[in-house]
């Protein structure tokens, strides 16, 4: 099936890594300190995948749904500015990664693979992050959620990872656990395969037709190799 493949792109939180312990204990850091109540790992969880800024209007308002009328911009300049502040302290106390991916990446790096992050957190935290996971030297090229003009679900950032890399959109293919990964590879006509363990909203993602879906990282190669 995408057995002429020869670039991959990955989603990060949620396909690589379960980042979402340290990310609650940086929102929870930006609540507390704002005076506002503190959630639950759970319910955050539920909150991540659009990027750093969603994640602190969705924590301001306390439900997934923003309307960005309702949140002062005093506020969440003022929120954001703590929320990185802490982010960068918690940024690997308990993120891990999840089953199998670092042998899965070795596997795909001896096989020669291009390899790239497309992520809609700031760039700003991807490589030291990585670099604490020892998952940096896999990856030739990272695009982060400021880098470029706009965030997955639009198809900029695979672009932008496409050019650096040398590669085609036939080429490629995006592996990430959430719509936004399908719908932005849905966008430009790019295979793409999900995973059913991340954060995707408490969706079926086989509504966005990836090209393949699995319910482990590892099994990704049945359709690469």
């Amino acid at each position: 099936m995408l057995k002429n493949k020869t670039t991959i792109l990955f989603d990060l939180d949620g396909t690589l890594i379960d980042s979402v312990p340290d990310l609650a204990l940086a929102i929870n850091d930006m609540l507390k300190t704002l005076g506002k109540e503190e959630y639950d790992e759970d319910t955050i969880r539920y909150w991540v995948g659009n990027g750093a800024d969603m994640l602190i209007k969705r924590a301001l308002v306390g439900r997934v749904d923003v309307t960005d009328d309702k949140i002062e911009p005093e506020l969440f300049l003022k929120a954001k500015k703590i929320y990185m502040s802490a982010y960068h302290k918690y940024l690997s106390v308990s993120t891990t990664t999840y089953e199998c991916v670092e042998e899965t990446l070795n596997l795909l790096q001896k096989r020669k693979f291009k390899m790239a992050i497309v992520t809609n957190k700031p760039y700003e935290f991807v490589p030291p992050l990585l670099k604490g996971l020892e998952l940096d030297r896999y990856f030739d090229v990272i695009v982060g959620g400021d880098s470029c003009e706009s965030k997955k679900p639009h198809p900029a950032m695979l672009e932008c990872a496409l050019s650096q890399l040398g590669s085609t959109i036939e080429q490629s293919v995006m592996v990430g656990d959430s719509r936004n990964d399908i719908q932005a590879s849905n966008a430009i006509g790019m295979d793409s395969i999900a995973v059913t363990y991340g954060y995707n909203y408490n969706e079926d993602i086989s509504i966005y037709n990836p090209t393949a879906i699995f319910e482990r990282f590892d099994k990704i190669v049945e359709v690469l190799l």
